[in-house]
């Protein structure tokens, strides 16, 4: 191809315009291409140190052992729930719910609670624990459907088999409606020893100050179906009044 001195120059000045042209497009997306590289990294990073920050501050619950969703959900683990002050406080009580099974946790929402049914578990000098985990086996052994919310030990402990938002089997035709409190005896006449007593005396007044009940809406396993339990406080009238009057007193100091 021949050009004239003027074209040649004309086409020199084109390729270096082209040249340039081509320049700047080849920069400008490596330009992109570099920006999108930083904001890729600068992603990279911003999660990486939230992951880090995140294992740094979680902490097992120092009380319970158990994470902060399990607290939340109070179904699975155990904690120990400090006491509160006052006459109507809740006591100590140490969560360790049964597993969810078909004969001593159906799970099956309590709506409504209309009362407190005591109970005696009728094995002298047993534990709360060991009664605790009698119920619990019962998804094992399928001997019968039983389980109460609360044990009360021989020392004054509580252990806490159900959530209050669940029924147990303990009351009858009155699970729908009830809280459940199995008591310990250290003998065969079902009477409870002083510590005890003072437990599930307490128990009972926070209950029923949690659901805005009296000591009125207190009763015995007895006044469901007419079975002995809690044996001492069904032969003993006066006993269990003075039960229900403990737990009225609490009620009124609060």
């Amino acid at each position: 191809m021949f050009f004239s001195s003027g074209q040649k120059q004309d086409w020199m000045k084109n390729r270096v315009r082209k040249r340039k042209k081509s320049g700047k497009k080849r920069k400008g997306r490596k330009q992109i291409s570099n920006k999108r590289q930083l904001a890729i990294t600068i992603l990279f990073l911003a999660v990486f140190i939230s992951i880090l920050h995140s294992s740094f501050l979680w902490k097992p619950n120092s009380v319970s052992g158990i994470s902060p969703k399990q607290e939340e959900g109070s179904d699975v683990g155990s904690r120990v729930l400090p006491a509160e002050d006052g006459p109507c406080g809740r006591p100590e009580i140490t969560e360790d719910f049964l597993d969810k099974n078909p004969y001593s946790r159906s799970g099956i929402a309590l709506r409504k609670v209309k009362g407190v049914v005591i109970h005696y578990v009728e094995n002298p000098g047993s534990t709360a624990k060991e009664n605790r985990d009698y119920f619990n086996n019962l998804q094992n052994t399928h001997l019968t459907k039983a389980s109460s919310h609360y044990i009360v030990g021989l020392d004054g402990e509580v252990i806490q088999c159900i959530p209050q938002s669940e029924i147990s089997y303990a009351s009858n035709n009155r699970n729908k409606d009830t809280i459940s409190i199995e008591c310990c005896h250290p003998k065969k006449n079902g009477k409870f020893n002083d510590k005890t007593y003072n437990s599930a005396v307490r128990l009972t007044a926070w209950i029923c100050k949690t659901y805005g009940l009296s000591s009125q809406n207190v009763i015995r396993h007895y006044d469901v179906t007419g079975k002995m339990c809690p044996r001492y406080y069904v032969k003993h009238e006066q006993a269990w009044k003075d039960f229900c009057n403990k737990v009225q007193e609490c009620l009124e100091k609060d």
